[in-house]
Parts: C-alpha cells; sequence; structure tokens
C-alpha cells in the first residue's frame, strides 16, 4: 500500500513555488518540503484544508492512492 503526494504536480498546474504556498498555509517550507517528497508521516486535516483551499483543489488531486 502507497499513498503517492503529488503536491509538486499541483504547485506546477498553479504555476506556484512552494515557498510561496509554505507562507500562504502557514507552515515552514521545510515541513512542507517533507510532505512533498513523500516523507511526512501524518498530516493534519486543518493543514490539509488550508493546502487545498490556496491551491483551489480537492485532498483526491494530491493524496493517491496506488497499490
Amino acid at each position: 500500500m502507497a499513498i503517492i503526494i503529488e503536491l509538486d504536480v499541483m504547485l506546477a498546474k498553479r504555476k506556484m513555488k512552494l515557498n510561496d504556498l509554505a507562507q500562504a498555509v502557514g507552515i515552514t517550507a521545510q515541513n512542507l518540503s517533507v510532505l512533498k517528497n513523500g516523507h511526512a508521516k501524518a498530516i493534519r486535516f486543518s493543514t490539509l484544508e488550508a493546502i487545498c483551499s490556496h491551491l483551489q483543489c480537492t485532498p483526491g488531486d494530491i493524496l493517491i492512492y496506488q497499490k
């Protein structure tokens, strides 16, 4: 079981940099980078909601389940 994080894809589609999203969401760029690279063990719903709100997407656009 694997959860694939496609945050970099959404950032590219929105032509946005990681640091800009980090500032808008209110978390550090380093923590957002850990999430983007798939090394995060967990994500808070409030953080996911803020990311989705700012990128105007759904969690399914960012988190993909792959067997």
